[in-house]
């Protein structure tokens, strides 16, 4: 059966993810909750059959490139730009606070700073898909509540690529110069001048030419092409990023969708691209799943009740505390604060990075993977406290 790993991993991810996630929605969880759990009945930590977890999480890096390519096709520069006096200082603010506040979590429980650190900053990201299917669930992505909150979680989602992009190079760095200030500064420094310097190529060369190559493959009628046109450029940007500009693949892909962001075809590619997007990423919750220890629930359960406490009741109290403070409307402010009272992918993201790095324990990985599992699950309860908009109030009055 090892010649046929590959589909036999496929299968019982798919349909597993299929099954939970079915449950998961009937009894109003998010089918996230579902795709984790699949995850974890086919990982190693559990009896029974197990996945061939290193093909999972290879094809969980297409999931990805793919995800972060939806982000940059769904970003609206003139959206987020209409909200910037609460958006861009609110989300800073949450980040920052929710960092420190984690870090403490992780330094109380005798975690070294550096892993203390990375715990802070994966529970400062919030999930962007868990928040966006709210909005949609809720009808709420067009309203000015709505564009708050998706601009506060893609400033966020920006800031965390910036510390994927950066954190090698503070590992490398620290441990192959006896971590030295100004050997760490000088990595870091070089880190972000290439990212810089292809993000300046993505969008002044890649904005034209994108565009124009959708174009000429839309214009041959062929849908096949064009599904295959957004595949291999959403992969190639990726690939070019990581391999060329040593910058990660997430921050390829996101600048890839971007740079299509605003096309006459966006809206096309963004809609033939879904299914695949969708696929790839119930792989990558599944991947994500079979990495996930059950056990660490009894092991330390005080740290992981420190650690749900941190996003629940943390995450929302520094995001409604900006939110009034600048004058939004009780909507607005509880639908920011409950809304990301979360974490989900860039947190598995970034956790995963430290591990793979050295600096994040298999035990802090499980904790914060244990942590997402529990608020992203409670989230969508969560989110009925958020107070009904007048129209949504007098339509359920009008109906009852």
């Amino acid at each position: 059966m090892e010649h046929q790993s590959l589909i036999t991993t496929l299968v019982a991810a798919i349909v597993l993810a299929f099954i939970f996630g079915f449950i998961a929605q009937r009894l109003r969880f998010s089918p996230i909750v579902g795709f984790l759990v699949a995850g974890i009945a086919v990982g190693p930590f559990t009896p029974g059959f197990e996945a061939d977890l290193h093909l999972a999480l290879q094809l969980s890096e297409v999931g990805i490139i793919l995800l972060m390519f939806g982000v940059g096709l769904k970003i609206s520069v003139e959206d987020i730009w209409s909200v910037r006096w609460v958006a861009i200082p609110g989300s800073f603010i949450q980040t920052l606070l929710v960092a420190l506040l984690g870090a403490g979590v992780g330094l109380a429980f005798a975690m070294p700073l550096a892993e203390a650190l990375v715990l802070g900053s994966a529970l400062s990201i919030a999930s962007t898909i868990v928040f966006f299917r709210a909005l949609e669930e809720r009808k709420l992505m067009k309203t000015e509540e709505g564009r708050i909150g998706v601009s506060w979680l893609l400033l966020e989602d920006f800031l965390i690529i910036i510390a994927i992009v950066v954190l090698p190079a503070l590992v490398a760095a620290s441990s192959g110069n006896g971590g030295s200030p100004g050997a760490m500064a000088a990595a870091v420094g070089l880190t972000l001048g290439k990212a810089a310097l292809f993000v300046v190529l993505m969008l002044v060369v890649g904005a034209r030419f994108f565009p124009w190559l959708i174009v000429q493959i839309a214009h041959t009628k062929s849908r096949e092409l064009l599904s295959l046109g957004t595949l291999s450029l959403a992969l190639g940007v990726a690939w070019a990023a990581y391999a060329l500009f040593d910058v990660g693949f997430a921050l390829g892909a996101f600048l890839g969708g971007l740079a299509l962001n605003g096309s006459r075809f966006s809206h096309k590619v963004a809609e033939d691209s879904l299914p695949l997007r969708d696929t790839f990423a119930v792989l990558f919750f599944v991947a994500v799943g079979m990495l996930f220890d059950p056990g660490v629930i009894v092991r330390e359960p005080y740290a992981l009740a420190a650690i749900v406490a941190t996003i629940l009741i943390g995450k929302a109290a520094f995001a409604y505390l900006p939110m009034r403070l600048m004058g939004q409307s009780p909507r607005a402010t509880w639908l920011v604060a409950l809304g990301t009272a979360q974490i989900g992918e860039f947190s598995f993201v970034l956790a995963g990075m430290g591990r793979t790095l050295g600096v994040v324990s298999d035990e802090t990985y499980n904790l914060i993977l244990g942590a997402a599992l529990i608020t992203i699950a409670l989230n969508p309860f969560l989110m009925r406290f958020v107070p009904a908009s007048p129209r949504t109030a007098s339509a359920a009055q009008n109906a009852s």
